[in-house]
This record gives structure tokens, C-alpha cells and sequence, in this order.
């Protein structure tokens, strides 16, 4: 059995095959159509998911900070149904993904917290799509803070108009009515 964890699959970006790589900020991960070859564990900065749709709008599926696995689903998948790009300088980890695959079925312990962690994933997932069915902009952010999120820093306001499917303008009006 690998010695890389109690119960926290984080741990496994630590195996000797990880990697690390440096982004610098707009630069690209990868891309939608790219072979799966290794999952990110995000160590410095944020990472956003995106996906593009037919009228070129990018759609942030996912902005991943410190101690995420970005684009978690594709460890299953022979190619990235989206693309990633750093959202400011940032570090992540790399492991080959079969390395990856090959330690979850080494270790009971390890599969069971990488399942726990896909399921706490699809929750999130569940409540971004449910906050972004609210009509009104405050209902989105009350049941965006309801959930124990703090505002973020004002610099990355974008970023939550971005999940909450809302324009940054609508945001900033309803922050403005807040104070």
C-alpha cells in the first residue's frame, strides 16, 4: 500500500512523479480537446476552468485556489472537455494521471477520500447551478454568502460576478446597495 495519506488525497501530489509548473497570468494549462496526461493539484494563486461557448463568451466553470484538484472528472476522461488558464501567477502540481489512477486502486483509503471528494465537487457543482437559477443578483449573492463565503477581495469581484452568471456592472451595483 502507498504511505501518502490518512485521508487526504491532496497528499498524492507529493509521489515522486509530481511535478511542478509555473503560470504566469492568462497562460494556458491546457486545452478543450487536449489528451488527459496528468491531474493539477493547485498550490499557489487560482486557476480558472473555462469553457467557450458558440458566441465565444468563456464560461468559468471552476476557478481553482490552493489545495484544488482542477478539473477533477477528467482523471475518467481521455480528453479535457475544457480549457484552463491561470487567473494570476500561480503553482501547480502535476501527476500523471495513470500514476494517479494506479494509486487509487492500490489503496482503499486513497479511493475512499478521492471518492468523498468527487462528491463534495458534484454538491458544489449543484449549488452553483442552483444560485445561478435565482432571478434577482442579490438573491444569487445572499445564497452565495448563505453558503459561509466571505466577499472576496475587490480586485477579484469579476470573478464572482463570473460564477454567479450575473455582469460585473449588476455586481458591483448590488455591493454599492450593501454597504
Amino acid at each position: 500500500m502507498i504511505e501518502i495519506m490518512s485521508c487526504d488525497h491532496t497528499r498524492l501530489f507529493s509521489l515522486p512523479l509530481a511535478t511542478e509548473r509555473r503560470l504566469q497570468p492568462g497562460e494556458a494549462l491546457f486545452f478543450a480537446g487536449d489528451p488527459v496526461l496528468q491531474l493539477a493539484l493547485i498550490t499557489e494563486g487560482r486557476v480558472r476552468l473555462l469553457r467557450r461557448t458558440m458566441d465565444g463568451t468563456d464560461v468559468i466553470l471552476q476557478t481553482a485556489v490552493p489545495g484544488d484538484v482542477l478539473a477533477e472528472a477528467s482523471a475518467y476522461s481521455a480528453t479535457y472537455h475544457c480549457g484552463a488558464e491561470a487567473a494570476e501567477q500561480s503553482i501547480v502540481r502535476l501527476l500523471p494521471v495513470e500514476a494517479f489512477r494506479k494509486a487509487l486502486r492500490d489503496d482503499p483509503t486513497l479511493a475512499e477520500a478521492w471518492a468523498a471528494h468527487l462528491a463534495r465537487s458534484v454538491q458544489a457543482a449543484r449549488l452553483r447551478a442552483e444560485i445561478r437559477t435565482l432571478r434577482k443578483v442579490s438573491e444569487r449573492v445572499d445564497a452565495w454568502l448563505g453558503e459561509g463565503r466571505a466577499l472576496p477581495d475587490k480586485g477579484h469581484w469579476q470573478d464572482l460576478a463570473a460564477e454567479l452568471g450575473v455582469t460585473r456592472e449588476a455586481l458591483y451595483r448590488e455591493l454599492a446597495r450593501r454597504r
